[in-house]
C-alpha cells in the first residue's frame, strides 16, 4: 500500500502544478495583444493540459480510488474528514472543467475575462489544496 500512497501522492503533485500553472497562462494570455503570442498561450495552455493535467487526473482518481479500497472505505463510512475531502476533491475536478472551457474560449478567441479575473481564479486550488492537506494530515473530524 505504501507504493499506491508514493505513486498518489507524486501525481498529486504533479496535477496541482499543472492546476496551478495553467491559470496563470490564462492570466497572460487575456494580456497579450499580439497574434504571435495568441497563438503561442493556445499552444502552451493545449499541451499543459492534455500532457499533464488530464493524464494526471486520471492517476490522481485510479490512485485515490485504490486507496479507498485499500483502507476499506465500506468499513468506515463514518469518517467525516474522509468525506469533506472527497468534495474538495470533486470541486477541483469541477474547477479542471472550468479550466477546460476557458482553454477552449481561448482557443476560439472568445476570451470573455479579463487577467485579474483569472488571478482570482488561480486561487481556488490553492484553497483547496490547503484545507485537503489539513484534513489528510490532521484528521479534524
Amino acid at each position: 500500500m505504501n507504493w499506491v500512497i508514493s505513486c498518489h501522492v507524486i501525481v498529486v503533485i504533479t496535477l496541482f502544478a499543472a492546476v496551478f500553472y495553467l491559470p496563470r497562462l490564462f492570466v497572460y494570455h487575456a494580456q497579450c495583444k499580439d497574434k504571435i503570442s495568441n497563438e503561442r498561450f493556445k499552444i502552451m495552455e493545449r499541451k499543459l493540459f492534455n500532457g499533464i493535467l488530464v493524464p494526471s487526473a486520471l492517476l490522481v482518481g485510479v490512485t485515490g480510488f485504490w486507496l479507498l479500497y485499500g483502507f476499506g472505505w465500506a468499513e468506515h463510512p463514518h469518517i467525516i474528514w474522509l468525506h469533506i475531502k472527497l468534495i474538495l476533491v470533486l470541486l477541483l475536478y469541477i474547477y479542471m472543467g472550468f479550466c477546460w472551457k476557458f482553454m477552449r474560449d481561448f482557443k476560439h478567441d472568445r476570451n470573455k475575462h479579463s487577467h485579474v479575473f483569472y488571478r482570482w481564479f488561480n486561487e481556488i486550488p490553492s484553497i483547496l489544496l490547503i484545507i485537503i492537506i489539513i484534513l489528510v494530515f490532521v484528521k479534524p473530524f
